[in-house]
């Protein structure tokens, strides 16, 4: 029941009913319920943007709460373990860092509108859609989910290309000069804005640009689209800068995030920091292991979690996201992070988890055990480690070849016995000086007399803390 409240004593008409339930709306409170609050927005139960704001925000949590359980333990017959508690925000007005708001030549008229026996001619309008009516947008004349700037651009642009007698978006015949714009506001307080077009006229684009930027210096980056297609996506429009910088940045623990147009960041900065937290505080990184952050969006994550582990990889299908998210590394100076843009199941397949992952780990895979006639290595361990690493992925009568210094002698007299327990014997070494140096160097050969026992390699990180000898 929409805007109902636990303890509401009421009529309700039912919509929709099912065998094990019903769905209704209220038409007489006949008595409010005790917990029931005045909500702070004067569009509240119209716009659809908030649905709890009658209800005090530490009762939302608990019924929340309630509601997650319900859906795994009642409905989905799961037994939990003890479920925390959730973990709140600690804003719960001007919270969000991102908003869209929708230019539309049709308003929605409340119920009070109506009545009123008011004629409206003017139906121009800049807020959010009505839900399910799609060409139908209410006016917002104060939104309390973002900073007052945000009402303050939305107001402004809104009242000014309607005295210059620009037009709105009609969004049943694709015409109308002014179509939609979003807000971005990072937690320290750097602003953009993007105003999106419906119509190619650059005389009428550059005049509000122009105005927007001078009515609103702070602004940090400021751009403008030109979109014509009949949909509002805008992965695949072209962003002109008009102000500023091309980008906007988020901090957290002393990282850099740089956030653009097409970038995905979760809503809540502030909140999206404790939940990055309670995250790598479930994942115990000791700093030894690879870390998969699926649907990566811009590394937030990933780089969150790099100084904490061995090895991050991020994959995302939006392109632009990827290449913020290697240059969100880079700006933080750092270095053990790999992203890849692409269908997670184009990319993520068995191979590449393979080239990947450590090879602790696929040594243990059948797919890749004791298969191969040949492994090769380079010198980034002692030999007994690089024998755990290797050894297990050549078959039985194969060879592992280890590129090493030429002060070997000492290092394959302490490793001969972990060669050997992992099924290998040294072979021959062959040493050499590199062309056009006085540097020497070795070939390590390994034969593969027996198999590997089951034991090896050991779980990550174990070969290289404790080498076998």
């Amino acid at each position: 029941i929409p805007f109902g409240a636990p303890g509401d004593v009421a009529d309700v008409k039912i919509d929709r009913k099912k065998h094990s339930f019903c769905e209704g709306h209220i038409v007489n409170l006949v008595k409010p319920s005790e917990i029931r609050t005045e909500p702070m927005c004067e569009h509240f139960g119209v716009c659809g943007g908030c649905k709890f704001q009658h209800i005090p925000y530490n009762y939302q949590l608990q019924f929340k709460q309630q509601q997650v359980t319900d859906a795994l333990e009642r409905i989905g017959k799961i037994e939990l373990p003890k479920i925390n508690d959730i973990l709140g925000s600690a804003e719960t007005t001007h919270y969000r860092n991102k908003l869209e708001f929708t230019f539309s030549n049709k308003s929605w008229l409340t119920f009070e509108q109506l009545n009123s026996g008011e004629e409206f001619s003017d139906r121009d309008a800049v807020g959010f859609h009505i839900p399910g009516a799609f060409d139908k947008v209410l006016n917002i004349n104060k939104c309390w989910l973002q900073d007052d700037i945000s009402n303050e651009m939305r107001n402004f642009i809104r009242d000014y290309a309607k005295s210059k007698g620009y037009t709105f978006y009609d969004i049943r015949n694709n015409v109308g000069l002014m179509r939609m714009m979003m807000v971005r506001i990072t937690s320290g307080g750097e602003i953009m804005l993007v105003v999106v077009f419906g119509e190619n006229d650059e005389a009428a684009v550059k005049d509000v640009m122009n105005a927007v930027a001078e009515k609103f210096p702070q602004i940090t980056s400021l751009m403008h689209v030109v979109n014509t297609k009949l949909n509002d996506s805008l992965g695949d429009q072209v962003f002109v800068l008009d102000k500023g910088k091309e980008y906007i940045e988020e901090e957290m623990e002393g990282l850099k995030f740089r956030i653009g147009p097409k970038s995905f960041y979760q809503t809540n900065s502030r909140q999206a920091y404790e939940l990055y937290k309670v995250t790598r505080g479930m994942a115990k990184l000791t700093g030894d292991e690879l870390v998969y952050d699926l649907y990566t969006g811009t590394g937030t994550i990933a780089n969150f979690v790099a100084r904490q582990a061995k090895k991050v990889i991020g994959i995302e299908y939006v392109p632009e996201a990827i290449e913020d998210a290697k240059l969100n590394s880079k700006v933080n100076g750092i270095e053990n992070t790999l992203f890849y843009a692409g269908d997670m199941k184009d990319i993520l397949t068995d191979e590449f988890v393979a080239v990947h992952g450590r090879a602790e780990e696929a040594a243990r895979n059948k797919n890749y055990r004791e298969q191969f006639d040949l492994c090769l290595s380079r010198a980034v361990a002692n030999i007994s480690t690089l024998s755990e690493y290797c050894l297990p992925f050549v078959k039985v009568g194969g060879a592992f070849i280890s590129y090493k210094s030429s002060n070997i002698d000492e290092e394959l007299d302490q490793g001969k016995k972990g060669i050997y327990l992992l099924g290998g014997k040294v072979s021959d070494v062959h040493k050499f000086s590199l062309p056009d140096s006085d540097l020497q160097r070795s070939f390590v050969v390994i034969q593969k007399e027996k198999k590997t026992p089951k034991a090896y390699p050991r779980k990550a990180g174990m070969p290289s803390k404790d080498p076998l000898h």
